[in-house]
């Protein structure tokens, strides 16, 4: 008789205002097994985990663990349950100590006065680790600690919670070679005590190397669970961009120019390695990779906004020693950023205001800016890109995700660049405004502006680049013409499935 599963989920729906993140998904774990769950970035993977620990609720489904249904409308409710979940970004306090963090909220006291027992929170703190197999000292500030002994000191708290089936989504997507390998010796010693683990992961090699099955999930619906060893990286890879592709749109005779810009074996520290490639003009050179792959680290080092530790970059043949975001912007290139509202735009400040925050000097003399000239300027932007704003005094934080988007492609077009750096330029925005970007980054190609373009969606990868650089790992492991290029063989080389030649 087969053995009763931990976990089963049947049905589970889920929708976010305009998306059906989750559609009637079935999942069964078994105890004691490393489960992956795969899929491209937007199949529902992270969605159905926070739906299990607590952080999302579910609009339909069932949900049982260890046999028994449950309803589960909080993370507390997850933990009472014996479900732990360890995000990309860690909930750790890092000025206090690893013992401190793995029993914060829940330390002993003493029966009198109420105070903090120190030494059994340490002591405690040491057997954990001892249980992990992981030399940690628990009164060293987590702060000082390597990512994996971060994220070993989750671990630990979560078994200090007695957590039988345990999340981690993209547990490696930070960690080098090494500690990747001594983040799976704890994985096999906590599956070797019965622990169940949950594991999201774009990495098709490790999820290979650690899982012992695989569910993938595609555009909110599960396609299959399959036992590991009964597939092979060219299945999970199939099973994953499997729908029907959209047919991409060509730019037919496109004639471009000379080279604008070159890299040669751009690094940085341990994130990028050995970076070369070329752009010329108006030409559409798309960047594909996955979460943690280098492709947004290279953008930033390009435009000076993190420095390289070695390489050389050129723009129209000449060096350029770029340091800061002055010198990217003094040696002709623009940036969007990933994150608009963090990175991109001055959200308290007017439209006005963010579209000339790069090009004052443009519309002033002796230091003083001339507001009918900067007016002008603000209200061509407005028109020609179809700025929707009630008046150029309107604040950004009151705009729309595509019209923010617009803010700031103007900013960097009153520069006039000769190199458009774009990170995910369509992310967050609706179907409208997608193609109205998609347009404007065409309209600037035509006009001779290199573009290096970056989207976490490779079909948009597709449809608008000339030509595609697949990135993983900080390097670069295959190139493509428009014409050469699908999405298995970008995505084989993406996950790290395909050796570059």
């Amino acid at each position: 008789m087969a053995a009763e599963p931990i976990l089963e989920m049947r049905g589970i729906c889920k929708s976010f205002p305009g998306v059906r993140a989750l559609d009637h998904v079935d999942l069964t774990v078994q105890r004691g097994e490393v489960h992956a769950i795969v899929g491209e970035n937007g199949a529902g993977k992270s969605t159905l985990m926070k739906i299990l620990a607590g952080a999302y609720t579910k609009d339909e489904g069932e949900i049982l663990f260890n046999g028994s249904p449950v309803e589960i409308y909080n993370p507390l409710e997850a933990q009472a349950l014996g479900i732990a979940i360890i995000y990309q970004e860690f909930n750790l306090a890092p000025h206090l100590s690893a013992a401190a963090n793995i029993f914060i909220g829940r330390e002993p006291r003493a029966r009198f006065l109420g105070l903090i027992k120190r030494r059994k929170i340490r002591e405690d703190a040491r057997r954990l680790f001892e249980q992990l197999g992981a030399d940690i000292d628990p009164a060293e500030e987590v702060g000082r600690l390597s990512v994996c002994c971060q994220q070993i000191t989750e671990i630990a708290r979560a078994l200090s919670m007695a957590s039988s089936a345990l999340i981690m989504d993209e547990p490696t997507s930070a960690l080098p070679e090494a500690e990747v390998q001594m983040l799976f010796d704890v994985i096999r010693r906590l599956k070797s005590q019965g622990v169940t683990i949950l594991y999201i992961s774009h990495n098709i090699d490790e999820v290979f190397e650690i899982t012992d099955t695989i569910t993938v999930l595609r555009d909110g619906k599960r396609i299959g669970t399959r036992p590991a060893a009964d597939l092979d990286r060219e299945q999970v890879v199939h099973m994953m961009v499997g729908r029907t592709i959209e047919e991409t749109e060509r730019r037919e005779g496109v004639q471009f120019g000379d080279e604008v810009l070159r890299v040669e074996g751009l690094c940085r520290d341990d994130v990028l390695q050995d970076i070369s490639f070329f752009l010329r003009r108006g030409e559409i050179l798309g960047i594909a990779g996955l979460l943690g792959s280098g492709r947004t680290e290279l953008l930033r080092c390009l435009f000076g906004a993190d420095r390289k530790t070695s390489g050389k970059v050129y723009v129209d043949g000449h060096p350029c020693d770029i340091r800061h975001p002055i010198d990217g912007v003094r040696s002709g290139m623009g940036f969007m950023p990933e994150d608009r509202k963090q990175q991109g735009l001055f959200l308290g400040l007017a439209t006005r205001e963010n579209v000339t925050a790069a090009s004052l000097g443009t519309v002033a003399r002796f230091g003083l800016v001339n507001r009918l000239a900067e007016r002008g300027m603000v209200d061509g932007y407005i028109k020609s890109l179809d700025i929707r704003v009630s008046s150029q005094e309107q604040k950004a934080v009151n705009l729309s995700g595509g019209n923010q988007q617009k803010v700031v492609l103007a900013r960097w077009l009153a520069l006039r660049p000769k190199v458009l750096l774009l990170d995910d330029p369509t992310r967050g925005i609706d179907v409208g405004a997608r193609a109205a970007i998609h347009d404007l980054i065409v309209s600037l190609a035509d006009q001779g502006v290199g573009i290096v373009f970056v989207s976490s969606e490779l079909p948009e990868v597709l449809k608008i680049s000339d030509r595609i650089l697949a990135i993983a790992d900080g390097q670069i492991m295959g190139e493509f013409t428009h014409d050469e290029a699908t999405q298995e063989k970008i995505m084989l080389c993406a996950t790290g499935a395909a050796v570059r030649s």
